[in-house]
């Protein structure tokens, strides 16, 4: 089981290099993130988007460019578009969002001719590093639902589950998080957790273990689960953390990054291939995880055909 997000990225290596479709190129910090993961083998590069202002801008950067690895699609949503079939023609093998707004990209990929869409729902995994903890924790979602029905929860859980188990986890524990550990009537998130955990048993959400609803510090301290009388499989031991909604999965996500200093990484699931979506504040080193990230799990998805 991979363990770190270094070892993501070193996995990712040993496989050939994918080709990444990357969706209006021109911005420094997608150019410097595309060109370190290059430089590790891990992608071919086809940088869609103004190309007068990508070459500009790998110039001042100091980045080397094939030129014959852009493809000028000034106009924003065409340069989505054109990232889109290229995955659709099998062309590239991972999408990238590069300079552009993430309705545009997902306009793209929704897209009827493009068909990209494999799964009812599309969501965001974020794969956190945390000191002190043995193990990698797949938070969902923390950035495209921003409140999830019960079916849509089941759908994301699926999504997450796609991920640990490109990362080696064969069977991961999902704690579905809410506020509380005990069912309440007043609070939907705790009926929703229960049913989830409810669909897990009889085997319509396979591949992993659910359990909830579990607070957050019984989903992941043993202590605590111990402390609090929480007793199942999944307390203490979670892998994937579900949230209730994108206001918790946002603040979540941030305050393991900023309060305890977590590494991460992020990848839209639910297309055909997986989706690259980084913030601007994310650091180099975590846009090279990012983009390893969905190399790994492009590539895992490519072995099963």
């Amino acid at each position: 089981m991979i363990k770190t997000l270094g070892d993501v990225l070193r996995t990712a290596a040993q496989s050939r290099p994918l080709v990444m479709a990357v969706a209006a190129a021109q911005d420094e910090a997608v150019l410097t993130a595309v060109h370190l993961a290059a430089e590790h083998g891990l992608v071919k590069p086809l940088l869609v988007g103004d190309k007068t202002g990508i070459i500009h801008i790998a110039q001042k950067a100091g980045i080397e460019l094939e030129l014959g690895d852009v493809i000028d699609v000034p106009d924003k949503e065409s340069a989505c578009m054109k990232a889109a079939e290229l995955v659709r023609d099998k062309k590239a093998d991972v999408l990238m969002k590069g300079m552009v707004d993430t309705g545009l990209i997902m306009r793209a990929v929704l897209d009827k001719e493009n068909n990209l869409r494999k799964s009812p729902v599309i969501s965001h995994v974020a794969v956190m590093q945390v000191p002190g903890f043995d193990r990698l924790f797949y938070v969902t979602d923390s950035a495209m639902n921003i409140a999830p029905t019960l079916e849509q929860k089941a759908a994301i859980l699926k999504n997450a589950v796609e991920v640990a188990h490109a990362l080696e986890n064969e069977m991961p524990r999902a704690a579905v998080l809410c506020a509380v550990e005990k069912v309440n009537p007043k609070m939907p998130c705790t009926l929703d957790a229960k049913e989830l955990a409810r669909q897990n048993k009889q085997g319509d959400i396979p591949g992993c273990l659910v359990d909830g609803p579990l607070a957050l510090d019984n989903a992941v301290s043993i202590e605590a689960a111990k402390h609090k009388g929480v007793d199942s499989p999944v307390a203490g031991r979670a892998d994937i953390l579900l949230v209730p909604d994108i206001e918790a999965g946002n603040m979540l996500n941030k305050a393991m990054e900023y309060f305890a200093g977590a590494d991460k990484a992020g990848v839209m699931m639910g297309a055909k291939v997986p989706i690259i979506l980084t913030s601007r504040a994310a650091s180099p080193q975590s846009k090279l995880y990012s983009i390893a990230l969905g190399v790994l799990i492009a590539s895992k998805t490519k072995e099963l055909f």
